[in-house]
């Protein structure tokens, strides 16, 4: 795992790591408590928890409608727990569970969304959701060496992400309601997220917040990240509003041939109008481990992934809060 220097872990916007507890013991004790309790945290060892758990060789690549998956949902479904999630509207359990053809199979799958609920306050009949996919492509059927697909930046980054962020809103509060969502089915055609918003009010979702491989430095440098469909709403420039004086940037997509804004989940809602889009850091263009069984969790940057749930909190808080409401957005595919 390549590491970044500590004067980077230490500036970036200026909120707190678990290294951060290290940084401050040669203070008093009451200093110390102090600093951890008016500071930003993101607790990077839960982070890294959560990554090698659903990137692990037990998960068998996460493929929709295998044993895999299961155990990633159930894995999924007991952190929702216990944070302290409650239901989706009209589900008993965390689970929005369908059948489903794939477009090149014959054979139905039975899949679940999982999807866990922090109820706002003031503003609670406004939505917010933040997303990722927790499905993969499995397992190679035969050959040698390795054979698992483990999909650790894509997306089980994400989906520590999207633990990550229950864990800290559940923590200082929210003033819009707020839906986590970990979709199925991403990688056979965002199938689990299509499901998912056939079923709402796509009018009650002020914005939706979809983290997709966030675990590489991106091209733009370190403490940074590129959002899709960044000219299609005014939801980018809020985000960059709301991380100045952080050290952190945001930039829009940069790989625009690969029409990114519409192969993640983040398009399902955004074709019913919502401003949703995608966060990611990983340089598309040149990553060699995408879509290989090489996409493990020992490639990635632990900083990287820390810093950007970080920022995506940061940067979308006035949004969860109500103090910001985000264009709806345009659609026109003439334009990406």
């Amino acid at each position: 795992m390549k590491k970044i220097g500590t004067i980077l872990v230490a500036s970036a916007l200026m909120i707190s790591c678990g290294s951060n507890k290290e940084m401050n013991s040669v203070n008093s004790k009451t200093e110390k408590i102090q600093v951890v309790k008016n500071t930003f945290f993101i607790d990077s060892t839960t982070v890294r928890r959560h990554l090698y758990t659903l990137a692990s060789d037990d998960m068998e690549g996460r493929k929709s409608g295998t044993e895999g998956i299961e155990k990633a949902a159930k894995y999924i479904e007991s952190e929702f727990k216990r944070i302290g999630l409650t239901t989706f509207e009209g589900l008993e359990t965390y689970r929005q569970t369908f059948n489903f053809t794939p477009r090149r199979g014959k054979e139905e799958i039975t899949s679940a969304n999982i999807i866990g609920v922090l109820e706002g306050k003031s503003k609670k009949e406004e939505y917010v959701i933040i997303s990722a996919h927790y499905d993969h492509l499995g397992m190679k059927k035969s050959g040698r060496g390795d054979l698992i697909f483990n999909g650790a930046n894509d997306d089980a980054s994400g989906v520590a992400g999207v633990l990550a962020l229950a864990a800290y809103f559940k923590k200082v509060g929210n003033e819009r309601t707020i839906v986590f969502a970990a979709f199925t089915a991403e990688e056979m055609g965002l199938i689990g997220s299509t499901h998912f918003g056939k079923g709402i009010d796509a009018s009650k979702f002020i914005a939706g917040i979809n983290l997709e491989m966030i675990g590489k430095v991106p091209s733009f440098g370190p403490n940074t990240a590129w959002l899709t469909g960044f000219d299609r709403s005014d939801f980018g420039k809020i985000i960059q509003k709301n991380l100045m004086g952080t050290g952190y940037q945001l930039f829009p997509d940069p790989y625009k041939k690969f029409n990114l804004f519409f192969r993640s989940d983040n398009a399902s809602l955004a074709r019913l109008g919502v401003p949703s889009h995608t966060f990611s850091t990983t340089p598309i263009d040149v990553d060699k481990d995408y879509h290989k069984v090489s996409d493990e969790a020992e490639t990635l940057n632990m900083t990287v992934i820390t810093q950007t749930i970080q920022a995506v909190a940061k940067g979308t808080e006035s949004i969860i809060n109500g103090k910001d409401t985000p264009t709806r957005v345009v659609l026109e595919e003439k334009n990406k």
